[in-house]
């Protein structure tokens, strides 16, 4: 059942895209996108309590047998990513051209399902450009930005992408050249020297790095994500992102085998997930448009996954089985709610553009004037991405901090201080988490202006809140939900996932540690706040009491007192002005005196960190190049000639030699 809903499920994809760039029916073409989605999440729901080894067999090519199997922890991330992209598509795409935006759609979940399931680098190499290009086509037809822009900004990630895809095929090409089957990989590979693993590890981090962010990759999600809709940037928050780290986590515990300096591969992988956690949310923080600044917290949220996935590689060195397979499902539990909540906040975003016109983040009273259930999934959803108890968040995160403690068992003291290490990041990242979606739905939802429209479209409210509530089940149900992962495990994730769990109560593998239980919190936290609401009702009795509020520094309080983007986050950007490299340019024009002013002309930016170090550079050398080869475009025929006798001697040469 669950095969034959699977393919069930692809079938409808590819009708989908078919039908999205022959003709202009987007209601069709959404309908069997969303179709599609429904079976897939039927067929892996129907694989979750008896997942079997087996693979597969899809079709024969010459030697190769294209097979096809998702294990427990695809399934896991397949699953709970395709609840926002459901969402997505149903709840239809604010952009120029929704039937083009349905064929990118179904291009990048098709990708998606083959990159979670292929069993060979062949196929596994055309779904991973398959979802690329099915990310770019959505962005391209939403148009939401000038055109121009739009189109730089998509270049510059399919760009990006492809250096990645350039690393994974080079892994590809030593590993697998001569038997493409991954399973044959970790013995094959097993005899090669330590530098050769190393630099193919190397090479996996970076191809399948340049999709997850991975510093310096997070700099194309600003601009990618700030031309598209909400829509998209769930499906390339959700599915997108965990199957490119569950393609990750294959890759570096089970195709790169046990040697000699896989604790050095692991510190690179701690420190490197640490810095983008840092970096990206250091960014978000400063931005002021709802997309760009929930593409940086997802970079953000990637980084703190791949931190897990490195701690799982440094106990797997020293033969800490059970702690690898612990912080690997850290990882998992972390993307897991990370899809849900913020698929909820990027359409959130789009209940914004449809009510204002623009993405800016600008007290609104929107939140006053929508329905109670916008805020109540905006609320469970930012709540979670700042690890608020009892949401999803605050497990994973939690999760991630116990793995992260338990760097004692660890002999080496380089791997001891790169957990060091990723538990300050993980910490930082979690206070300046908190300022930032305090920002975004606090600026972004309440103030006192009022707004230029009404949202109409009610679909989308209802999948707001729909995906706020998944996001509080995810981890309520916890306990539950890691038990049905350990009943569908057959390796060694069935022995880890069925100790994080002690009926209601979650532990890190034993109770004598930690513990904590979101269960319990949703019956004790109402009892908690009868104080403070208590409180409130004897203040409500006594009397109001009126103090003068906080105006910036400012001694006295003006009419009109409004705290923007800017105003909110300028103390941090003050203080790690190193990092941002901040421009603030204000200019006056003035007529005969210098008192009277014509115009006022006031812009602030931030630098970019490897923008003009690394991309520009490139950039200007490739241009160079094109510059100087374009000579041998001159239109003659002669020179044609020439150029084609060249190429067959040097075929010749080949052959000989």
């Amino acid at each position: 059942m669950e095969r034959d809903l699977l393919s069930l499920a692809a079938l409808l994809w590819i009708v989908a895209a078919v039908l999205g760039i022959s003709i202009a029916k987007p209601l069709l073409g959404r309908t069997l996108l969303a179709l599609g989605i429904g079976a897939a999440l039927i067929g892996l729901l129907a694989g979750v309590g008896h997942a079997s080894p087996r693979t597969d067999v899809l079709f024969l090519s010459a030697n190769l047998a294209v097979g096809f199997h998702l294990s427990p922890a695809a399934i896991w991330l397949l699953g709970w990513g395709l609840i926002p992209a459901f969402m997505a598509v149903v709840g239809g795409p604010p952009g120029r051209h929704p039937a083009t935006w349905t064929t990118g759609a179904a291009l990048c979940l098709l990708g998606a399902l083959g990159v979670a399931g292929l069993q060979d680098a062949v196929s596994f190499l055309i779904a991973w450009e398959v979802m690329s290009l099915g990310g770019a086509v959505m962005l391209l037809a939403d148009q939401l930005s000038p055109i121009l822009r739009n189109g730089r900004a998509v270049f510059f990630m399919l760009a990006l992408l492809e250096v990645g895809a350039v690393a994974i095929l080079a892994a590809i090409l030593i590993v697998g050249s001569s038997h493409p089957e991954f399973s044959t990989w970790p013995g094959a590979f097993a005899n090669a020297s330590p530098v050769l693993i190393f630099f193919v590890g190397l090479l996996f981090l970076v191809g399948f790095g340049a999709k997850l962010g991975i510093l310096p990759f997070y700099e194309w999600y600003p601009g990618a994500y700030g031309s598209g809709s909400g829509a998209s940037g769930a499906i390339l928050s959700g599915v997108v992102l965990n199957v490119a780290w569950l393609a990750l986590a294959r890759a570096v515990l089970r195709w790169v085998p046990h040697f000699s300096a896989l604790t050095a591969f692991g510190e690179v992988i701690v420190i490197s997930g640490t810095l983008t956690a840092i970096l990206a949310i250091l960014y978000a923080f400063q931005q002021e448009d709802w997309r760009r600044l929930l593409a940086f917290s997802s970079a953000e949220n990637s980084g703190l996954a791949v931190v897990a996935l490195g701690a799982a590689v440094l106990f797997r060195s020293e033969h800490l089985s059970l702690l690898a397979g612990f912080a690997f499902t850290v990882g998992l539990l972390q993307l897991g709610g990370h899809s849900l909540a913020k698929g909820a906040l990027m359409l959130t975003a789009d209940h914004v553009y449809e009510a204002r016109g623009h993405y800016q983040i600008a007290q609104s009273r929107l939140l006053a004037l929508s329905p109670w259930t916008i805020g109540i999934g905006a609320l469970c959803a930012a709540m979670s991405l700042v690890a608020l108890p009892p949401q999803a968040g605050f497990v994973s995160e939690w999760y991630l901090f116990q793995t992260i403690f338990q760097d004692f068992q660890l002999h080496g003291i380089g791997a001891r201080l790169a957990l060091a290490f990723g538990g300050a990041g993980v910490a930082l990242t979690a206070a300046i988490a908190l300022a930032t979606l305090t920002k975004v739905f606090g600026v972004g939802l309440l103030g006192k202006n009022g707004i230029s429209g009404t949202p109409t479209h009610g679909v989308r409210r209802i999948a707001i809140l729909g995906l706020g509530l998944a996001v509080l089940g995810y981890a309520v149900g916890m306990p539950w939900w890691l038990q049905a992962l350990a009943t569908g495990s057959s390796d060694g994730l069935r022995s880890v996932a069925s100790l994080m769990v002690r009926g209601v109560i979650l532990v890190p593998l034993t109770p004598s540690f930690a513990f904590i239980s979101p269960t319990l919190l949703v019956f004790v936290g109402p009892l908690l706040a009868l104080l403070p609401l208590g409180l409130l009702a004897w203040g409500l009795r006594s009397g109001h009491k009126r103090t003068p509020v906080w105006a910036h520094g400012l001694r006295t309080l003006p009419a009109a007192s409004a705290t923007t983007a800017l105003a909110y986050s300028n103390a941090l950007r003050q203080f790690y002005d190193f990092i941002y490299r901040s421009r603030t340019v204000t200019e006056r024009r003035i007529e005969k005196r210098p008192y009277f002013i014509k115009a006022l002309r006031f812009e602030y930016s931030q630098a970019p960190l490897f923008g003009p170090t690394i991309f520009e550079p490139v950039t200007r050398f490739v241009r160079t190049l094109a510059l100087r080869i374009s000579v041998l475009q001159m239109g003659s025929m002669n020179a044609y000639l020439a150029y084609i006798g060249v190429a067959l001697l040097l075929i010749l040469m080949s052959v000989f030699w």
